[in-house]
């Protein structure tokens, strides 16, 4: 993902709302949104060059053994290094309750992880960092957990006026993922992201938002994940909508 927002226990009827965008070159080959067939029980798209996936959850039987997690790049100036670990595949690790790469080894990354009912941010920079995830609505994106820049704060808000209309419907969510200006009521916060990546959906014939994913879950375990895909042009190329059982207690 590339600029997301994760609504963690903010909302008596709705445990855990997810939405976010991934951009990505659109030569780089992806799977959809699907049921691996592997008897993991992943739910995820697949990021077919580097192995892993950007965003899934694994349906369990009890609140224990659910899982959900999604990583971002952590953009730097020396930019990624080749050969280093997959960033996808420390989230199938995590999904399937397997031990990874040493995080020191990967890239930069944000990682969100929901797993025996409870909540975690993970990062490795500037240093490696674990910590609960507080009930509320957090953002991610290519720079620091909860850092401010508009268009993390734009999918926070959409996520917060979701939660208060009480529509579970996510279509709203998913036009508000198509945001291709940043809200002029927002501040333009000087470390945030260079002009090409500060809206929320990148238009871009070579690099841009590839996909648009949300995932609600309700208190009585019944959760829906949607991914709508998008070619280089912008124009919407698919879409994928699969219900779950996501047992809360």
């Amino acid at each position: 993902m590339c600029v997301a927002a994760v609504a963690w226990q903010a909302h008596p009827e709705w445990p855990l709302v997810v939405a976010g965008n991934r951009d990505e070159f659109h030569t780089r080959p992806t799977a959809p949104l699907a049921r691996w067939g592997d008897g993991s029980g992943i739910i995820a798209g697949r990021d077919l060059l580097g192995g892993g996936t950007w965003l899934g959850l694994t349906e369990g039987e009890t609140a224990r053994t659910n899982r959900f997690v999604l990583v971002t790049n952590y953009r730097v100036p020396e930019g990624s290094v080749p050969g280093r670990p997959s960033r996808g595949k420390l989230v199938t690790d995590l999904l399937e309750g397997r031990r990874s790469e040493p995080v020191e080894s990967m890239n930069p990354f944000n990682l969100v992880e929901v797993a025996a009912g409870e909540a975690r941010f993970l990062t490795n920079h500037p240093a490696p960092e674990s910590r609960p995830l507080l009930p509320g609505i957090h953002g991610l994106s290519n720079g620091g957990f909860d850092v401010p820049w508009p268009k993390t704060l734009q999918v926070e808000q959409s996520i917060a006026t979701w939660l208060a209309q009480g529509d579970a419907n996510p279509a709203d969510l998913l036009a508000a993922l198509r945001a291709e200006t940043p809200d002029p009521r927002l501040a333009i916060s000087e470390d945030g992201p260079e002009p090409r990546f500060a809206p929320v959906f990148i238009r871009d014939p070579l690099y841009g938002t590839r996909c648009s994913t949300v995932l609600a879950v309700q208190r009585g375990g019944k959760g829906t994940i949607v991914e709508r895909s998008f070619a280089p042009d912008g124009t919407t190329s698919g879409e994928v909508c699969m219900e779950f059982q996501w047992p809360t207690a």
